[in-house]
């Protein structure tokens, strides 16, 4: 797919990190760019930046995320391009017992349930209307529709203590990423993941320079944390690379992590 002034992108967390350099990245090439975030002053700001168009949005909400979908195709018209980076993580052990009383207690089922919903079926329902519409395009010459970059992460495969929740979102948005690609084939809809390793995001930035700085020595090379622009650089190439279909690929330095 060839980046121009005729294609509109949807991108979800696009108000910082990842997203905002992806809606940076896509704008530069004159592609016309809508913000799925949550915080409203943030997506605004990169809204105004890349001359695109703010849409404020919970994932986890139908009426919402429709809400959004026409608001920016009002705009811009039906989107060929989505890219989901909206996503939430924390961490919390299965059981355990309190540092201060040594009570047994275990994962509130709700915190669980709040990462799912947010990370995996937020993914999906942004997907599954995105396609929807794209279903009205006309294909372009090589048969292709529209194209879907997912964000997972290294957590997918490679868990932390703590993360039973997020690596079970991720690993869920790993395992849906071929089925999709191939319930959309015929339709000429790609569909892509990327799992990232740990990126200087602003889960990070607010990180003392000790831990950022044990982080990037623990990645094997380079030695330092990820870049977003260097996430938006492959969500990019999966999209104008026509062959790029129904894979999840890693961007993390070669880390594999011990327990931790």
């Amino acid at each position: 797919m060839k980046l121009n002034s005729s294609v509109a992108a949807v991108v979800t967390g696009g108000a910082s990190g990842l997203g905002a350099a992806t809606s940076r990245a896509l704008a530069a090439h004159g592609v016309k760019v809508a913000i799925f975030d949550f915080n409203e002053e943030k997506g605004e700001a990169v809204a105004k930046e890349i001359g695109g168009v703010f849409c404020k949005v919970d994932v986890t909400s139908d009426e919402q995320v429709d809400a959004a979908f026409a608001k920016a195709r009002a705009a811009h018209g039906q989107e060929r391009i989505l890219v989901n980076c909206a996503g939430t993580g924390n961490a919390v052990k299965t059981a355990g017992r309190d540092k201060a009383t040594g009570e047994a207690t275990h994962f509130p089922l709700d915190a669980f349930n709040r990462i799912i919903q947010i990370n995996l079926v937020g993914t999906f329902r942004c997907i599954a209307k995105s396609a929807k519409g794209m279903l009205s395009l006309a294909p372009l010459e090589d048969g292709e529709r529209g194209a879907v970059v997912n964000t997972a992460s290294v957590a997918a495969e490679d868990g932390q203590m703590g993360q039973a929740a997020y690596s079970a979102s991720k690993g869920g948005v790993v395992g849906m990423t071929l089925p999709i690609a191939r319930d959309l084939m015929n339709e000429g809809i790609r569909v892509n993941t990327i799992l990232p390793g740990i990126f200087n995001t602003p889960l990070l930035q607010g990180a003392p320079e000790n831990v950022k700085a044990a982080l990037s020595a623990s990645v094997p090379f380079p030695k330092r944390l990820g870049l977003p622009e260097e996430y938006a650089q492959l969500a990019l190439t999966m999209i104008t690379n026509g062959y790029f279909n129904g894979e999840d690929v890693r961007l993390d330095g070669a880390i594999r992590m011990a327990p931790r």
